[in-house]
């Protein structure tokens, strides 16, 4: 039987992990996942890629190239390593996708699968992190790994006020074809760090259990997190 945990246990955890140096990942499923996940198990390809998300992703918007199984193989793998995994709730508005690519596919992958994660929390928790005192408490502490995109504005963002914390490390990520390189990098460095935020997509998912399980940190898939974090003014 899992556990639905909401924001505050799942910060609970994340601080406990950190304070006990014992690996954690969080990894979220949303529309993406499920569709990369839904390529040859509950949807024939030709129906994935018509997708307007596997579209996008094969313009280069997506940080993945589909079709490709491994990366389905790999998430399913993923999910069942991770501590906590994120699902959206039915009904769920927040993601703004369309409905079948959300709860009810997550409900025929993940029986297609067999995946039945041990704990799990809204699938938007990375969202509502920078709106918790509690999430800027754990992170002051701690050495920081920011991997993205283009992760010198997240960096000079959380290492300016308010929030003064110290991002000991950056990792500029954005392709599928960089997992091997990217967690040869970090086991590098995995002295140098406390807690990954990873904002980089489907790839986040793959990252975040592989990291932990590597170096023995704390590895989350903050996906649109910073993006909450620049909309954020009230003062900490």
């Amino acid at each position: 039987m899992s556990a639905y945990w909401n924001l505050t246990a799942v910060l609970r955890a994340i601080e406990k992990a950190l304070s006990e140096h014992t690996p954690l990942s969080l990894v979220r499923i949303g529309d993406g996942e499920n569709i990369v996940l839904a390529q040859r198990s509950v949807w024939p390809m030709r129906r994935v890629l018509r997708e307007r998300w596997a579209v996008k992703a094969n313009k280069g918007e997506k940080g993945v190239t589909l079709p490709n199984i491994k990366l389905r193989n790999e998430l399913v793998r993923a999910i069942r390593s991770a501590t906590i995994v994120g699902i959206l709730p039915p009904g769920d508005e927040e993601i703004k996708a369309p409905a079948y690519l959300k709860r009810s596919l997550t409900n025929r992958v993940f029986r297609h699968f067999k995946l039945k994660p041990r704990v799990t929390c809204h699938a938007c928790v990375n969202r509502m992190m920078p709106s918790a005192r509690l999430f800027w408490d754990i992170l002051r502490r701690r050495r920081i790994l920011v991997v993205t995109r283009d992760p010198r504005p997240l960096k000079a963002t959380l290492e300016s006020a308010p929030y003064s914390l110290h991002v000991a490390h950056t990792l500029a990520f954005s392709h599928y074809d960089q997992i091997e390189s990217a967690m040869r990098a970090i086991e590098t460095i995995a002295d140098e760090f406390d807690i990954a935020l990873l904002s980089c997509g489907v790839n986040a998912v793959v990252l975040a259990p592989r990291i932990a399980a590597a170096t023995g940190k704390v590895a989350i898939d903050f996906g649109k997190g910073p993006e909450r974090i620049a909309a954020t003014t009230r003062r900490l």
